[in-house]
């Protein structure tokens, strides 16, 4: 599978040079398989410029997968430039809990006053699906996990042949809000991943402050991904105050933690354009 991130940065989008070599879009991950069929993560603002490349390289379908119903994974949903053709199919997927079902939670981003353009107005043809993951390519598989995330959510174990990618944004490892698991849990659904890309939107000595807000620090990510013996550990969700800078300090400071316990994972942090090979 070929991984591509389009989107790295939690909470809010950013802009500035401070912010050029992360990105300043939210979350949007997009999954291509063996067979040149895409999958896409979350409707954050990097769906934009993901909408464009795909209009540039003509595929005519796709497929969604929602992780949870918070603004900055859906905010970029109506700048989907597909989504204005007609010859275009859908389907969208999530489990976005008692808030809505996946077509309200959609539509309402683009319900006045919120939005000029209408949900009506989308041209293209769009399944929507409530269950967490009812759609799947004959190649790529999708397995939700619940997020420990305030108003619920899933994560998704994304497998082709032997290769494994976990995503889990926007999951706080020490806090365990309603729907969300143990951390004995996400071990073994980590279990010898390929690649883990996981929320680290915290350093440690920021954590207190914001506990039960939804996300984890470094270190906690970090004792997942050694725990459970990933290969790839992608921090993900950076800070919208963390600057390129910082974010390299963030991961210079975990993988000395790495190196110092003997962990052999390989660590980084995972940038806006980045490309995976799995």
């Amino acid at each position: 599978m070929e991984i591509k991130f389009w989107g790295a940065r939690g909470s809010i989008p950013v802009s500035g040079p401070e912010y050029d070599r992360y990105g300043g879009d939210t979350a949007c991950v997009s999954l291509l398989d063996a067979k040149g069929f895409i999958s896409i993560v979350d409707a954050g603002t990097g769906i934009r410029p993901l909408g464009k490349d795909m209009l540039a390289r003509g595929p005519k379908s796709c497929r969604m997968f929602l992780t949870h119903s918070h603004w900055d994974h859906i905010m970029g949903f109506p700048f989907f430039a597909p989504l204005y053709k007609k010859d275009f199919v859908m389907a969208i997927a999530g489990c976005p809990g008692a808030v809505h079902d996946v077509r309200d939670m959609i539509a309402n981003v683009m319900r006045a006053p919120n939005f000029p353009v209408d949900f009506s107005s989308i041209e293209a043809k769009i399944d929507f699906q409530n269950s967490c993951c009812g759609i799947d390519s004959n190649l790529l598989t999708a397995e939700p996990v619940p997020l420990s995330h305030p108003n619920g959510g899933n994560g998704y174990i994304f497998r082709e042949n032997t290769k494994t990618f976990v995503f889990l944004t926007d999951n706080e490892l020490r806090h365990k809000h309603n729907g969300g698991l143990d951390l004995e849990y996400y071990i073994k659904a980590c279990r010898g991943a390929d690649l883990l890309v996981h929320d680290a939107e915290y350093l440690p000595e920021e954590y207190a402050k914001h506990k039960g807000w939804g996300h984890s620090t470094w270190e906690q990510a970090l004792e997942l991904a050694a725990r459970s013996g990933v290969k790839r550990l992608g921090l993900y969700h950076h800070n919208a105050d963390r600057t390129d800078e910082q974010v390299d300090k963030l991961v210079a400071d975990c993988r000395a933690q790495a190196a110092k316990t003997g962990v052999k994972t390989e660590i980084f942090a995972v940038a806006q354009g980045m490309r995976i090979d799995l």
